[in-house]
């Protein structure tokens, strides 16, 4: 299917859209797939198996507990964190599992929810199957899924061809389609349009525009809400790296500090919304993927930045900032991948980096080629990031990452605004070379936790 604003921003839990959001909607589906069967009520046992990065990860990002939820009915859009976490240890202690809400059957979870470390499938690092056998053992049906990065799921029938036919059969509905950077500028210039206006017309294919206005506003009020949740809750996260919170401590710092003179000052407002984001997400808290939740900090902090500190900051200009977000992550969820177990932390913290510096650039006035500009400085200097998280935890070094990139999208727009947008390294060249070096660097360095700061601190530690 063409993409569109709300399949980039979509509301989850924590820690992560690839290994937590992804598997968790991939066993609903199944779960779904054996209710069309009419073989629900047949299932004895469920088996899934989690393959690659999923498995070497999967304690950490909250993988397991993900997939039973899924089993249990629980949809990441509407599942509440906290009685979550507490069917999740139901579960583990009743020995049996309510499949899909309904119907009941045998479950143990090491038996039952299987780590297969050293092994991957073939299409994508995070794969898993789920086996449905009856009340004898026998297998009732097997499928295979692949979370793709940013809580996209697709299953083994979904190739790559059937999927860019979709695509091209959905593209062929909407007014503006595109798949290139070229692409949007040309139609821009051609139109006079922004980037915002494109994207709202194509959205406005499925859509009424109240419709895209009130679903927009609603992605807005929940990162609001993250924001302010991550400065709420203080202690230690959980998974044990005893990793403090600080968000709370900061805004607390900050209020005291009230007006000052220091330039800067912005910026550690900006710090403080990723933090806090980050933060709520390593807890498993309600975030909105943007465009995964690795990265799930970077554009509510600078969209925080935007409505806080930009002289007749609006509602319109959120609407806008979204909406040119998405078209930049849609260019590189198809060209390129916004996921960590795929080609590293440039597809996910670089991806946002660089939506929310495009972003930023139209609603400070930047024209198309500035915005196109400001978007590829976010990505350029993201290049070669590894995901190489300790202990498999979305913590170290994500939080502070976000933070880091946040500031960076801020100077991309301003940088990008104060130029006439001509620059020799194009946005597609960027998202082209991320590809590339994500197929070259050592999987190690793709959310494995087997090398970089993951091995490092960990052998200090020992």
């Amino acid at each position: 299917m063409a993409l569109g604003t709300f399949d980039l921003f979509k509301i989850g839990i924590g820690p992560s859209s690839s290994h937590t959001v992804g598997p968790m909607r991939a066993a609903v589906t199944f779960v779904q797939r054996l209710r069309d069967r009419d073989e629900l009520d047949r299932v004895g046992r469920i088996e899934t198996h989690l393959f690659g990065s999923l498995a070497l990860t999967g304690e950490g990002h909250g993988t397991v507990k993900a997939v039973v939820l899924g089993l249990l009915g629980e949809e990441p859009e509407t599942v509440d964190p906290e009685e979550a976490t507490r069917r999740f240890e139901e579960s583990k202690e009743a020995g049996d599992l309510l499949l899909g809400g309904t119907h009941e059957i045998d479950f143990e979870l090491k038996r039952d929810v299987v780590l297969n470390l050293g092994e991957r499938l073939d299409f994508h690092p995070n794969g898993m199957r789920f086996d449905a056998y009856d009340r004898e053992g026998s297998l009732l049906d097997r499928r295979e899924y692949y979370s793709i990065g940013g809580g996209f799921v697709v299953d083994e029938a979904e190739t790559d061809e059937t999927v860019e036919a979709v695509a091209a059969e959905d593209d062929a509905a909407i007014p503006h389609p595109f798949d290139s950077g070229a692409e949007l500028l040309e139609i821009a210039a051609r139109t006079g349009k922004r980037i915002s206006d494109i994207m709202l017309e194509n959205e406005l294919v499925a859509r009424s525009e109240d419709e895209v206005r009130t679903g927009i506003l609603q992605i807005w009020e929940v990162m609001r809400e993250c924001i302010d949740n991550g400065t709420r809750n203080g202690g230690v996260l959980p998974g044990g790296l005893s990793v403090r919170r600080r968000a709370k401590a900061q805004l607390e710092q900050l209020i005291e500090a009230g007006h000052t003179n220091d330039p800067l000052h912005a910026m550690e407002w900006v710090t403080l919304a990723a933090l806090a984001v980050n933060e709520e997400n390593a807890a498993g808290g309600r975030v909105v993927t943007a465009p995964t939740n690795g990265a799930a900090g970077i554009i509510p902090a600078v969209l925080d930045y935007y409505t806080r500190f930009v002289p007749g900051a609006d509602e319109d200009g959120v609407i806008r900032f979204l909406l040119v977000a998405a078209a930049i992550g849609t260019l590189f969820k198809k060209n390129a991948s916004i996921s960590g177990a795929e080609v590293g932390c440039q597809g996910e913290v670089g991806s946002a980096c660089s939506m929310a510096a495009g972003a930023l650039a139209e609603v400070l006035g930047g024209t198309p080629e500035q915005v196109e500009y400001a978007a590829e400085i976010g990505i350029e200097h993201n290049l070669g990031l590894t995901c190489d998280p300790i202990n498999g935890l979305v913590q170290i070094p994500c939080i502070e990452r976000n933070a880091v990139a946040s500031v960076k999208a801020v100077t991309a727009a301003r940088m990008a605004v104060r130029s006439d947008g001509v620059h020799h390294v194009s946005l597609d060249m960027a998202i082209k070379t991320m590809r590339e070096t994500g197929k070259d660097m050592s999987h190690k360095y793709k959310e494995t936790a087997e090398g970089g700061l993951a091995l490092n601190v960990s052998m200090i530690r020992c």
